[in-house]
């Protein structure tokens, strides 16, 4: 076969590719690309030869060039160094869109190890890193055995949220779930997502009240490279992120005002633009807020516009919080005990009678985000097969009662110089419930049981008397 028509063998057999494929000269010029590396990117072979390998904008590669009197050297080329295999890294299209590829790099030499360029390969992977995605989103589901997409609740309270989750996930209009820290908002985001018509896309999540205001800014909306100190590269936002898909932004009410007028603009038009950038990006995403604060209130404080309020409040979910909804601790309990078991490879049954009467007393002003952390703590320190309340976190068991104002009668003081004698007394007026004696003396159960357990005091033989 002639050098010529086995030119045009190569060339055919490059074009069959499914990946991205370029070569390089020892300059950083394109030399050749196939028709895979024009899908990919945009730019035919014509407008990529002789092009900078930079337009890429690769983020992988900023890593590998160092610059020296205004020239850029790749250090692939320098000798020893080993190739680039398997790398994950953003590229910028023609049309200014990023995309998720898997990067090999070879260099080329000749018989003298003289460099005669770079070979890299781009592969796709967008699809992948949306599945990879959606496989963490399923996993926090994994062997949940509770009632709606992990969110464990069965009191009419929860049955009312999952019908509005229900009915939320059918529309695509914007929407904002209420309710105090700990009271699961993200699993009801998730549940929104994952019950949906746009599950396959992408669900990106935010906390808007972990960042600064530029921080923030560019997690939302991106940046371009060079647009403020420290961008050494492009990089996409949130929302262009969330394409096809659902973004939830936690803690609505913690973004800066400044910020919510570009926000409310991408609401309206879903248009914006990267920080640095004038290039206005179009994206299509869903968009689900979170807050436990009083926007209403922040409003009339000047600090939350009252349009953004408008735009995000069309479908509210209000959450209760677990002192609302006291029938779900038990099974709140059986469901973390199940995977705490599992975690650590412990055999614990559950709580003892006293430590569940705790449980259902306290009013939990960290909702089930307490409860868990409660009995994480229990796990460390239980050796035995149920849960005691010596077992849990100290401010726990010092904790008030119930939200109750002590019922005293009147011929009883709250308060008596006889310890013991003020707790029989208080026990003989309950029939023994030692609840209710605690509400009579105005001190937690746990005190009434420490108190009896001190004095020596035998309910029966009290009762009897």
């Amino acid at each position: 076969m002639k050098e010529h028509d086995m030119n045009i063998f190569w060339k055919k057999i490059v074009n069959t590719i499914n990946d991205g494929l370029m070569f390089i000269g020892p300059e950083g010029r394109i030399i050749m690309v196939n028709k895979a590396f024009e899908t990919l990117t945009g730019y035919d072979a014509a407008q990529a030869a002789g092009m900078s390998c930079t337009m890429l904008g690769c983020d992988t590669c900023e890593r590998f060039m160092q610059t020296s009197a205004n020239t850029i050297w790749c250090k692939l080329f320098e000798p020893g160094q080993q190739d680039m295999k398997k790398c994950r890294c953003l590229i910028r299209r023609k049309d200014g869109s990023f995309l998720q590829v898997l990067k090999n790099a070879s260099v080329l030499r000749d018989e003298n190890q003289a460099v005669m360029g770079v070979v890299e390969t781009l592969t796709d992977i967008s699809e992948l890193a949306k599945l990879d995605e959606k496989v963490h989103l399923l996993s926090r589901q994994y062997d949940r055995q509770d009632d709606f997409y992990g969110i464990v609740g069965r009191s009419p309270r929860m049955r009312q949220v999952f019908d509005m989750i229900k009915k939320a996930a059918e529309s695509t209009a914007p929407v904002i779930i209420l309710g105090e820290s700990g009271t699961g908002k993200e699993l009801v985001a998730n549940a929104i997502h994952l019950h949906g018509a746009r599950k396959n896309g992408p669900f990106v999540q935010l906390n808007c009240a972990a960042l600064n205001e530029a921080v923030l800014e560019s997690e939302l909306f991106g940046h371009a490279k060079g647009a403020f100190t420290g961008a050494f590269t492009s990089r996409i936002g949130r929302f262009e992120a969330a394409n096809q898909g659902d973004i939830f932004l936690d803690e609505i009410g913690d973004i800066p005002i400044s910020l919510q007028t570009k926000l409310l603009r991408v609401l309206e038009s879903g248009r914006f633009e990267r920080v640095g950038d004038i290039t206005p990006i179009q994206t299509d995403a869903r968009i689900i807020t979170a807050t436990n604060k009083n926007l209403e209130e922040l409003i009339k404080q000047e600090k939350f516009r009252q349009d953004l309020f408008f735009r995000i409040n069309v479908i509210p979910i209000h959450l209760p919080p677990l002192r609302q909804r006291k029938q779900d601790i038990p099974l709140l309990i059986t469901t973390f005990l199940q995977r705490l078991n599992t975690k650590t490879g412990k055999a614990i049954k559950g709580l003892d009678n006293q430590t569940l009467n705790l449980f259902m007393d306290y009013l939990w002003p960290g909702n089930i985000r307490e409860l868990k952390n409660a009995l994480e703590y229990a796990f460390v320190v239980a050796d035995t097969t149920f849960i005691g309340r010596y077992h849990l976190p100290r401010h726990l068991t010092d904790a008030p009662l119930p939200d109750q104002e002590p019922v005293f009668p009147r011929d009883t003081k709250p308060f008596l110089p006889d310890e013991k004698a003020a707790l029989i007394q208080a026990l003989k007026k309950t029939n023994g419930n030692q609840t209710q004696a605690a509400r009579l003396l105005s001190i937690t159960r746990v005190t009434v049981w420490n108190r009896m357990k001190k004095h020596g005091i035998d309910l029966k033989r009290v009762l009897s008397v």
